[in-house]
């Protein structure tokens, strides 16, 4: 039991680490010149060479099942359109926007992960959702000039949950880090046949700016790779209704270090503001009441 607690406790300081890095991505969305498919698509590439290092040089075996093979590859393709969502929500909004849109994973995933895991959809769940999407309304006001990104915003939490959810049970049965490596992969797969379906990647010159190729080293190796496993990895002891209202602080590092370096650029009108404090501070009560709840 003691030791049940203790995994539990550094689980939750991980994810909080997680969510902070999750934070940093927004930035490095908007630092990155390029469009949000040929960012992603760079970012899982450097991230699954990542992976693969690491795999070789610890000599872990990344043998699975064609089943599993399959439901790991498939969970990338989500994966895949999440990040093409939230950054392409960036680049057509601000960070700001974009974060608070992602508390909305909240909601979605209170219907989603039960529905994958065949259990009962709890009314506080819905109801703590339910008080997000008012604070997503309040933003939809007051920032109209935005409208499109924070669809995109709300497309890309829809996305997260999903396969957020399925990782939740995934997780179960094998390790986070074969798991993670496969849905990267997956998800290059994809973007990959996307941008030759569309024929971009034929025109790809790899002649990218010192900057972007920093940045971009960044984003695939400490935020995707390093992150993503530890994200993955928590869900065995954290189920992922709780993770996703550990998620929910992303907006809050985010918006804090988008002032840090964009300034006055983030500023945004005093309706978003109070959209996003319904949304956060919902996001920090619930918690507590879940807590009183069950003593």
């Amino acid at each position: 039991m003691i030791k049940e607690a203790i995994n539990s406790n550094k689980n939750l300081l991980i994810l909080h680490f997680t969510v902070f890095i999750w934070g940093f991505t927004g930035i490095l969305g908007a630092l990155i010149s390029v469009d949000a498919v040929q960012m992603v698509w760079y970012r899982v590439l450097i991230a699954t060479i990542t992976l693969f290092i690491y795999f070789k040089l610890s000599r872990t075996s990344l043998k699975v099942t064609r089943k599993q093979f399959l439901q790991f590859m498939l969970t990338g393709s989500i994966v895949a359109l999440h990040w093409i969502l939230f950054f392409h929500a960036i680049k057509v909004s601000t960070v700001s926007v974009t974060l608070v849109c992602l508390s909305s994973f909240t909601l979605f995933t209170a219907i989603i992960e039960p529905i994958i895991k065949k259990q009962r959809i709890q009314i506080p769940d819905i109801v703590i959702g339910l008080i997000i999407i008012l604070g997503i309304y309040l933003i939809f006001k007051f920032e109209s000039k935005y409208t499109l990104g924070i669809i995109f915003g709300l497309s890309a939490a829809l996305a997260s949950s999903l396969f957020g959810s399925i990782n939740s049970v995934l997780v179960q049965k094998s390790d986070a880090l074969v798991i993670s490596f496969y849905e990267i992969m997956g998800a290059f797969l994809w973007i990959t046949l996307y941008r030759l379906f569309d024929q971009s990647l034929f025109t790809e010159h790899f002649y990218l700016s010192h900057t972007d190729w920093l940045y971009l080293g960044l984003l695939g190796t400490i935020c995707t790779a390093l992150a993503y496993v530890a994200g993955v990895s928590v869900m065995r002891t954290i189920t992922a209704f709780r993770v996703a209202l550990i998620t929910n602080l992303e907006p809050v590092y985010g918006i804090l270090l988008a002032f840090i370096f964009f300034g006055t650029k983030e500023a945004m009108s005093i309706g978003f503001y109070l959209g996003a404090i319904i949304i956060l501070g919902a996001v920090f009560l619930y918690p507590i009441y879940k807590k009183r709840s069950n003593i």
